[in-house]
């Protein structure tokens, strides 16, 4: 067992202040040398760095057919998710979205704390790339502010230029990766490259290769510590059972350095040996041990350089760790309980909800659009004659024959074609007119139904929308 303070049990123990020098992490000109980490958080986090940077990248280069298997088509107003066609009709699919993506924020942010922060967050991805360019260029934490407080000179000015170089080329490859989401990659890399891309790819590409350059090399900590919104309203979805990055100051104070064979409790010291690695490993520059505060990432850099210390020390890892306040005050974890309970079931009902609107989607939709500009005419033969649009959307794509027709009518006389051809992924405008005898008309409005109907992938499908007959009696 680790040793404690005696003293422990019996008055709070009081955190050492952190040094006022060291506490201006807000001026942008304190840059913060981040030291290199190595353990289990640092793997798990770049390997799921990995994986959604290689979804990021090969999503635009993935195949579907004639086009690429993810793409929004902002001037067609379609968007394509591999075999999906999605319609302005459709977008109340992208409300559900955002709420089972905010839904889900909640509930893993009540249980394990800022993860998404430390783990997944593209700020956080690529600023842990640029910081490892860096390291390779520069070198280690202490090499680089040597570098940085040394005159200008030839081994400096390269390896500034080299690094900056590729920090602008990783940048612009990230800008046209985006950009390939609406532009078809195979079209826009050499189009770009040879300076027939549309002026709107340029400006976009430009924008985001100077966002991504500016934000992950220069700003870094300041996105999380003043941009970043959910920085702000994280602590509403905390409580003394979540989960996050906490140091036991119960352990470890009085904090202090000592020898490895000195016993800490002699000379009136806890676990913590003051080293400051905790400090220098993390990404916003904070000292975890001053408690929780909001611009911690939950990246468990400091964890694992910890548990690296007490290790070589020979004390019980775990000083800092990722536990809950409620253990920290000696108590037990609650997992259950009903603000978590509470996100889990709406994230999993809207969930539920976003599934049955998508298979609920339909490759055939027809709208009616009445003639604005007279309610009925009579014909010359004494029919009441009411007009108008339909609008047939094909979300196939391929070209499709459908058949029109009405229904709720008795007897009727269609002007107009009966038959439409309709292009994959576009709306044909039909312009119809129905007369009818007065003879048949029982009320002074009728409800009617236009159907359309056709055969799309060898599968029969049809599309009723309501209307008004208008007559008089």
């Amino acid at each position: 067992m680790a040793p404690r303070n005696s003293d422990a049990q019996a008055k709070p123990i009081k955190v050492q202040a952190a040094d006022p020098r060291k506490m201006d992490r807000f001026n942008p000109r304190n840059r913060i040398y981040v030291r290199k980490s190595t353990g289990q958080w640092t793997t798990l986090r770049r390997q799921m760095g990995w994986v959604f940077m290689l979804l990021f990248l090969g999503l635009p280069w993935l195949p579907w057919g004639d086009r690429p298997a993810v793409l929004f088509e902002l001037a067609q107003r379609k968007f394509y998710v591999f075999g999906l066609v999605i319609w302005p009709q459709d977008l109340l699919l992208l409300a559900f979205l955002f709420m089972i993506a905010a839904f889900a924020l909640f509930f893993f942010t009540t249980y394990l704390g800022r993860v998404w922060c430390g783990y997944t967050c593209p700020q956080t991805v690529w600023t842990f790339i640029f910081i490892w360019i860096e390291e390779k260029l520069e070198g280690s934490h202490n090499k680089r502010m040597k570098l940085d407080k040394a005159p200008w000179s030839v081994d400096k000015a390269w390896r500034k230029g080299a690094k900056h170089t590729l920090w602008l080329l990783v940048s612009l490859l990230t800008s046209l990766t985006f950009v390939s989401y609406f532009y078809p990659a195979t079209e826009l890399y050499p189009d770009f490259f040879t300076g027939s891309a549309s002026g709107g790819a340029y400006f976009w590409a430009a924008f985001f290769t100077l966002a991504t350059y500016g934000n992950a090399g220069w700003m870094r900590e300041i996105m999380c510590l003043h941009m970043c919104p959910y920085a702000r309203f994280q602590s509403v979805m905390f409580d003394k059972d979540t989960f996050s990055v906490g140091y036991d100051a119960m352990r470890g104070e009085k904090r202090g350095p000592r020898g490895r064979k000195q016993d800490p409790k002699k000379l009136g010291l806890g676990d913590c040996i003051d080293c400051n690695l905790c400090v220098q490993v993390c990404p916003t520059g904070i000292d975890i041990r001053n408690g929780l505060q909001y611009e911690c990432i939950n990246c468990g850099a400091c964890v694992e350089t910890c548990d690296d210390v007490m290790a070589k020390m020979g004390y019980d890892k775990g000083l800092i760790a990722y536990t809950t306040e409620r253990k920290l005050e000696g108590g037990e974890n609650r997992v259950m309980r009903p603000k978590l309970v509470g996100y889990g079931i709406a994230m999993v009902v809207m969930c539920v909800a976003f599934g049955v609107m998508v298979s609920a989607i339909k490759p055939l939709e027809v709208d009616v659009i009445r003639d604005r500009n007279m309610l009925y005419r009579e014909t010359d033969e004494g029919l009441i004659e009411n007009v108008y649009t339909l609008k047939v959307l094909n979300k196939s794509e391929a070209p499709v024959t459908f058949e029109l027709n009405v229904e709720g009518l008795e007897e009727y006389q269609w002007t107009g074609p009966n038959q439409v051809l309709v292009a994959g992924g576009e709306v044909a405008s039909v312009p119809v007119a129905l007369a009818v005898d007065p003879y048949y008309l029982k009320d002074a409005v009728i409800d009617v139904s236009f159907v359309a109907a056709g055969e799309i992938d060898q599968a029969s499908v049809t599309d009723t929308q309501s209307s008004r007959f208008i007559s008089v009696r």
